[in-house]
């Protein structure tokens, strides 16, 4: 029960946020102008710029206009999958490395203390999972669901669309929950987050207006749990374990079998 009221409101939020801003904002007061900050904030734009121009399927589709070719689909996909680990992780990791002073493990890649912080992945996915079950008796879910439409043809299709689906939510989760939030707390303490939140809503729109409306809500939830536990791997966990449940959901829907040569 002790672990459980940790996920009251006021003592997963309110009490985080005043405990990062005692930490950090005292410290920064009377700082001089912090360059990091300026470095950070430019870099997070020009990777959304070049990924929201370069990085789409439309770029694909441009570059090798034959669809017919064998798995162009998923090899559309797997072209849009590495355009984000390059814009979201890729180059804030190489800005990251020739900024004086910073290591790539303080920006919520080190696994110290993962474990003790598990339960937290476990109660959150717990809650998420009987909503995937439900909506996935709607028709709406079964024709959206996976992305990659073939991914019930075979375990071929299946386990590479997951794999570079996966890679996907590691990179956004290093960039927004690890690469923006760590790099701007020492100067804006909690308030990181809700910066970190309008790009992460923005990247949603052109989506169901409840979904976009859904993800300033998860990005609070996960940047605080990211800045609670000094890491991006609960909510990485979060983020590909609901995916890839509801890519099976929606397949077990449509009766289409997984294994399938």
């Amino acid at each position: 029960m002790s672990r459980l009221a940790q996920l009251h409101p006021r003592r997963f939020f309110l009490e985080t946020w005043r405990d990062i801003n005692e930490e950090h904002l005292s410290a920064a007061h009377g700082r001089r102008f912090d360059y990091k900050v300026l470095v950070v904030l430019v870099v997070a734009a020009v990777s959304l710029t070049l990924m929201e121009y370069w990085g789409d399927r439309t770029t694909f589709l441009d570059l090798f206009p034959n669809r017919r070719m064998p798995y162009w689909d998923l090899k559309s996909f797997g072209y849009w999958s590495v355009c984000r680990f390059l814009g979201y992780a890729a180059i804030p990791a190489i800005t990251v490395a020739l900024l004086p002073g910073e290591r790539l493990r303080d920006y919520g890649l080190s696994f110290k203390g993962f474990f003790s912080h598990a339960w937290i992945y476990v109660v959150l996915f717990s809650l998420v999972a009987p909503m995937i079950v439900l909506v996935s008796f709607t028709d709406d879910f079964r024709t959206y669901y996976p992305f990659y439409e073939e991914a019930g043809r075979s375990g071929f299709d299946f386990w590479v669309w997951e794999g570079l689906y996966a890679l996907q939510f590691l990179s956004l989760e290093f960039f927004f929950r690890g690469y923006l939030l760590h790099a701007l707390k020492k100067t804006m303490g909690a308030y990181a987050i809700f910066v970190m939140v309008v790009p992460y809503c923005m990247i949603h729109f052109g989506k169901p207006f409840l979904e976009a409306l859904a993800a300033i809500a998860a990005g609070v939830v996960l940047g605080t749990l990211a800045l609670k536990t000094r890491s991006i791997w609960c909510g990485v966990l979060i983020h590909v374990s609901v995916a890839i449940s509801m890519d099976v959901a929606a397949l077990v829907q449509r009766g289409e079998i997984l294994w399938t040569p």
